[in-house]
Parts: C-alpha cells; structure tokens; sequence
C-alpha cells in the first residue's frame, strides 16, 4: 500500500543521544550537523539529555536545547561522550513523576513530547539510540501518525540491533574490554588464580564473546546460552591437569545460569531494569567447589569511554 501521506519540506531537525553514553557519539552528531547544514542547509536542533529536551522545553543540564553549528561540531570527531549529553531515565511513555504523596510513579507524557516537537518546529527527528532508544522512538512516530518523522542511528556497545552487522560504540568497547583481560590475565598468572571479569551486553553476549576470544579467555559465559558451575569447575581441573593453573572467566552481565537465571539489581521506576551481581554470585559459588583462589573485576562504566576507534 503506497504511502499517501504529504511530502514536507525538511527546514528543521532535532537530533538527540539516548540511553547510555558509548564512544562514537559526538562523530556521529557531528556527521549529522555538517551534512545537514552544509548540503541540505537544513538547521539542527541538539536536544539535551536524550528526551529530556522534549519533554520539558525548560530542561536545561546544564546548556539545554540548542541550535548547532558547524564551529560547536568541528573539534568533536576523536571526542568519547556526547555534547548533547545522555540519559536513561526518560522513557516517554513511563516517566517518573512525583505525585501528591509523594510517592514516585509511572505516567505517559508522550502527548507533549509530540507537542513540543510540533513548538520547536521541526520537521524530523534523528534518534542516535539502542535497542530500547529505537522502540520508543517507534513507537512515537506510529503514535503522531506522520507529523514526527524519526530516523533511527543505531548505537550501542552491546550490538544487539536487527539492521545493522555493529553497532556504534561496540568496537570501542570490545577494544577496551580486550586491553583489560590482557592486563588482569598478567595477575592471574603470577598468583594461579580464576580471574572472572563482568562485562556488559544486557541481554546480548556480544561483548563478552568477542573480547574473550580476542584475549584468550578459558571460559566465556553470554546469556544466549545457559552454564553450570559444574562445566566450569571442570574446566578448571582439565587446565590443571596440564599443568595450567590459571583461568579466565568472562561473563555477561545478563549470563544466565541454568535453573536460576540472571542477577538482576534494582529497578527504580521509570527506568530500566539493571542488571548486578552476575560475577559475584558466580564467584561464591566456585569458590567452594576448586582449590585455588577466585577474585572478582567488574569494568564498569570504563567499558563506555574513550576516544572511538
């Protein structure tokens, strides 16, 4: 069915970085800003702090929405993070308010989300987001019915969306995580102990599959496919057998062990689910069951910075 719906000329984009922050951001925005104003002549609005710039026109962190220019994108290229900053807290359709006592609550502001991009007066959105970035910014272009035509750019260090072989931000991440087994395969070496190192990924085990091959990991665990402690445990006497008395452990954070799932952490309202504990909980329970010493490295949030590669 052919779409009947009126071509308008394009005058006016916003652009915004949802969810969490990953290397390649600002070349992105900066690819965005250039190409628009230079070859189309079109203006670009930076909106702050993913939606937030939506869903509040007063929302200032600290610059707010502002206009971009060719001399504000020019230096970002080799810059980590993003000028127009992130967030993960302002899903449209389940933003947490504070209501009358005091309690926080879910409610859907995605009516004046669609107004303000109406009063901004814009004529298209570029959504520079995840998984979840891209099924809210669907959802509000289905919702406004063609009066808040959204562009997707697919970024994301775990690299778990459909359309695209890598996502923004993976390879920086892989490359990171890559250098940091390197160095902590160094200790577990010198002291004969499991090393197991928590990666990101969410509910994709891209990450901790392709650093872990890279750095040569003993034993990679992604949550597409169930583990036992007892293949583990195995594993490890195997190496020891051999005379190889140190071992490598990668796990995803979403790695699920059979019969008893994820770990999962808090889930403060209106943000997403988080996930915590996966090494940790891992740890504890292989710690009574081989005779060498286990320790935990959870990288964390370095895992989203840095210079793109």
């Amino acid at each position: 069915m052919a779409d009947k719906r009126e071509k308008k000329e394009i005058k006016a984009i916003g652009v915004m970085t949802c969810g969490g922050d990953c290397p390649g951001l600002n070349p992105v925005v900066r690819a965005i800003t250039v190409t628009a104003i230079q070859k189309f002549g079109w203006k670009v609005l930076g909106i702050e702090d993913s939606m937030q710039g939506l869903i509040n026109l007063d929302y200032k962190s600290p610059y707010g929405n502002r206009w971009l220019t060719l001399d504000m994108v020019e230096g970002i290229i080799a810059e980590g993070g993003s000028i127009l900053g992130c967030d993960n807290s302002s899903h449209p359709f389940k933003y947490a308010v504070t209501n009358a006592e005091g309690k926080k609550v879910e409610t859907d502001v995605s009516d004046q989300v669609i107004e303000n991009f109406k009063t901004l007066g814009l004529d298209a959105l570029v959504v520079i987001g995840g998984d979840g970035s891209m099924a809210i910014a669907n959802r509000l272009s289905k919702k406004a019915n063609g009066a808040m035509p959204v562009i997707g750019v697919p970024k994301t260090i775990d690299n778990d969306l459909q359309g695209t072989d890598v996502t923004f931000g993976f390879d920086t991440a892989s490359q990171t995580i890559t250098d940091a087994l390197d160095k902590i395969r160094d200790t577990a070496r010198s002291h004969d102990r499991v090393m197991i190192v928590e990666v990101m990924g969410r509910d994709a085990g891209w990450l901790a599959l392709q650093s872990g091959i890279a750095a040569g990991a003993q034993v990679v665990l992604i949550p597409e496919i169930e583990y036992t402690v007892d293949s583990i445990v195995r594993k490890i006497q195997e190496r020891k057998a051999r005379g190889q008395v140190f071992n490598i452990i990668v796990i995803a954070e979403g790695a699920k062990m059979k019969n008893l799932g994820c770990s999962m952490g808090e889930h403060a309202v209106g943000e997403m689910p988080k996930y915590a504990g996966a090494a940790n909980h891992l740890q504890q329970l292989l710690s009574k069951r081989v005779d060498c010493t286990c320790r935990v490295s959870v990288l964390g949030y370095i895992q989203r910075g840095g210079s793109p590669s």
